[in-house]
C-alpha cells in the first residue's frame, strides 16, 4: 500500500499472523462500514432522501435531520428494525464461509464482478486502494462528525 506497514505503537512487534490476519480483517470491515457511512452522510446532506414514509404514522424520510439528530428523529421501530438487520448483516451475510482468497473476501462463491480476471498484481493494487480508502473514510467520518458537533460550515458539506 501507498502507506506502507504503519504501526508506530508497536503492537505488531510480537504478533502472530493470526493476530495480524484478524486486526487487517476488523480494519477492512470498518473501513466499509465507514466508507458507507461518509458517503450516506454526504448524499442525505446534498438532500437526496429515500421517497414515502419510515413508519405507518406518517414520518417521512424528508422530515429525518442529518447527522446525530436523526438518532433522536427516527421512531424507536426504525431504530430496532436498523439494530437486527446491521445483526443480520453482521452474524450471517458479511461472513468468509468459504475460506476466501484473502483476508476479508466475502465473495463466498457468490458474487464476482470480474475480480477473477485480474492479474495478481492487480488484485495486490486493488485491495491496497480499498484498505487506503477505507483509512481515509475513518478519518472522514470522524471529522464529519466531529465537525457537526463543533457547528460552522465545511466546503462540499455546508452547514453542520
Amino acid at each position: 500500500p501507498p502507506l506502507g506497514f504503519f504501526d508506530p505503537l508497536g503492537m505488531l512487534d510480537n504478533a502472530s499472523q493470526d493476530q495480524f490476519d484478524r486486526l487487517r480483517f476488523v480494519e477492512i470491515k470498518h473501513g466499509r462500514v465507514a466508507q458507507l457511512a461518509f458517503l450516506g452522510n454526504i448524499i442525505t446532506r446534498a438532500g437526496l432522501r429515500l421517497p414515502g414514509d419510515i413508519d405507518f404514522s406518517g414520518t417521512s424520510f424528508e422530515s429525518i435531520p442529518n447527522g446525530w439528530a436523526a438518532i433522536d428523529a427516527v421512531p424507536d421501530k426504525g431504530l430496532l428494525q436498523m439494530l437486527f438487520f446491521v445483526g443480520w448483516l453482521e452474524f450471517l451475510v458479511m461472513k468468509d464461509v468459504t475460506g476466501g482468497e484473502f483476508i476479508g473476501d466475502f465473495r463466498n462463491n457468490y458474487i464476482d464482478f470480474g475480480w477473477d480476471t485480474f492479474t495478481e498484481e492487480q488484485k495486490l493494487q486493488k485491495r491496497a486502494i480499498e484498505l487506503n480508502n477505507g483509512r481515509a473514510a475513518m478519518f472522514g467520518i470522524l471529522g464529519l462528525m466531529m465537525h457537526e458537533q463543533l457547528g460552522g460550515s465545511i466546503p462540499i458539506v455546508g452547514q453542520m
